[in-house]
Formats: structure tokens, sequence, C-alpha cells
């Protein structure tokens, strides 16, 4: 039921969302910035970012693949990277308390966008939708997002549709110049009459949704 129209190759990212133990995140973060040049020589790494509101404690990283034979290569890889294992890995676990991974596509009308300056923060917006995937609510959820693109007080970075995981879940990450232009801009958007009008129409295939605040972290490419 989740299976839709995506774009035609074989890419997918992995998402993966750690919760730190409260006490250990500042070390955490730390290693991250220090040895994670360790894991980027293996893939490519989209962006890594801490949660600053709406979760506490929390890191969420986004990983690119070409196809699921090239995942599996580098996990191998991975395994038997000493220097990977034994500086980062042995360390890093007991900092962490749960671990969480989806696999996700890129919507089909969506490309992976860059934010125009450094220096931003990242909203993550997670939509449960109801079942029957695309072919049932993705032309008016498109609509929705393309509404909000037009106000122009934000910045689309991606938009994922899970193939493993909670199905029928969209991710869409947005960047703002800083939490206080996102809440101008945010109140803006909800007195213009097409947002308005694209949301109530998208929001008929809506189960629930919750968002997160994110500061990207040093080794992020995204910033």
């Amino acid at each position: 039921l989740a299976t839709g129209p995506r774009q035609n190759n074989s890419i997918f990212y992995e998402i993966r969302i750690y919760d730190i133990k409260p006490s250990k995140m500042k070390e955490f973060v730390e290693m991250v910035n220090k040895y994670f040049y360790l894991r980027t020589t293996h893939s490519e790494l989209v962006g890594f970012w801490s949660a600053e509101l709406g979760a506490m404690n929390k890191v969420v990283h986004v990983w690119k693949y070409d196809n699921f034979a090239h995942r599996t290569a580098v996990r191998h890889a991975l395994a038997n990277d000493k220097d990977w294992q034994g500086k980062f890995i042995s360390p890093a676990l007991p900092l962490i308390e749960k671990q969480h991974n989806e696999v996700a596509y890129l919507v089909p009308w969506c490309q992976l966008g860059k934010p125009p300056k450094e220096g931003g923060v990242y909203e993550w917006v997670t939509f449960q939708m109801k079942p029957g995937g695309p072919a049932l609510w993705g032309e008016a959820f498109q609509a929705a997002i393309n509404a909000h693109i037009n106000t122009g007080y934000t910045k689309l970075i991606g938009v994922f549709h899970t193939e493993y995981g909670l199905l029928n879940t969209v991710h869409v990450i947005w960047w703002n110049e800083s939490p206080d232009h996102r809440a101008a801009g945010r109140h803006s958007a909800h007195e213009d009459a097409r947002v308005v009008a694209a949301v109530r129409d998208s929001v008929r295939f809506l189960d629930s949704q919750q968002n997160m605040l994110l500061i990207p972290l040093q080794c992020s490419p995204l910033k």
C-alpha cells in the first residue's frame, strides 16, 4: 500500500536517529566531531544534526547509498575497519540509549537541496499519512509543500518517503536563517489563503505529525 512513484534510479537514504544518554550528550558530540571522518571515508553523509527543540539528547544523521548492495558493502567494510571500531564505535556505544533507522527515497518531485548560506537552523517535520501511499495523498501533499515554498520564508532541503520503517511516513527538511525567522514566516504563511487552502486539502490524509528544530554538527555537510 505504501509503494508509489519515486525517482528513476536506485539511490536511497538511510535515516538514523539516536537517543543519547543525557549526561553523555556533550561527550558524544565531541567524539563525532573528532572521529567521524573515519566513517565518511566509506560512504556519503548528507547531514548530521542534534535536536534543539521538539526533542532532547537526540541526534539525526542521513546517509546516501547507490543501492542496497552498496550499503551492504559499506557495512561490511565498517565492521572490518579497526580504527572506526576502536576509536569511535567501542567508546560511543555505551553513550547511546536507543538507535532507530529507516530507509527512504526522495519523492520524485524533489531534489536534495542546499541552504543558501551556512549558519541557519533546520526543521525536521515527520508526517504520518493514511495508508495508501502517494497514489492516494501525493498530489495534495505536494501542493501543501509548494504552498509553503512559494511564501519565500523557508528553503526546502528534501522530502523523503519511507520504504523500510513505519510506512506512509514522510520526512520533510526545511532550512531557515534562525528560529525567529522561521516563527515569523510561519505566522505569515498561516494567514496566506493559498497555504490555508492547500493544507486544508492535504490534512484529509494525515494521521499525525511532529517536528524538531535541528542544529548541524561540525562534521555535517549541510550546515
